[in-house]
């Protein structure tokens, strides 16, 4: 789920060390709280982040041991076309969207920084993969 704030009480929380994770993206910032993540565990669920790598990179300043998975297209031509697809892009965020990609998708390469990349040439075969990953 998403919880909006403002920017300055993103930021005053950023610096009072409240989240895990956190980075910009087209003028818009995004993390992750630990508190998010205290109440998954609570719960004694399996908690999924979304993140982009520099949200791998930072989690992995931290004491958490989580299982670093990547969901990752065929290609970028594949994931153009699934992205204009969806009609829910403009031009220009569809470039800055490809770009970040083509970004994570070399720097995903770094030894590592992944256990698992999934690529997600069929979606059930993907699906499977990441459920029994998640499940073991």
């Amino acid at each position: 789920d998403y919880h909006f704030v403002t920017r300055e009480e993103m930021q005053k929380e950023i610096d009072a060390g409240e989240f895990i994770e956190h980075a910009e993206f087209s003028g818009n910032m995004y993390g992750t709280s630990k508190g998010a993540v205290q109440a998954v565990q609570a719960q004694n669920q399996i908690c999924v982040l979304d993140i982009d790598i520099q949200g791998v990179k930072n989690i992995k300043k931290t004491d958490l041991n989580p299982i670093y998975i990547s969901v990752q297209p065929p290609s970028i031509d594949i994931l153009e076309k699934r992205l204009r697809d969806r009609k829910t892009e403009t031009e220009e965020s569809l470039m800055k969207r490809l770009t970040a990609a083509r970004v994570d998708l070399e720097l995903s390469k770094e030894p590592g920084l992944f256990d698992l990349v999934i690529i997600n040439d069929d979606l059930e075969k993907a699906y499977s993969e990441l459920k029994e990953i998640l499940l073991e």
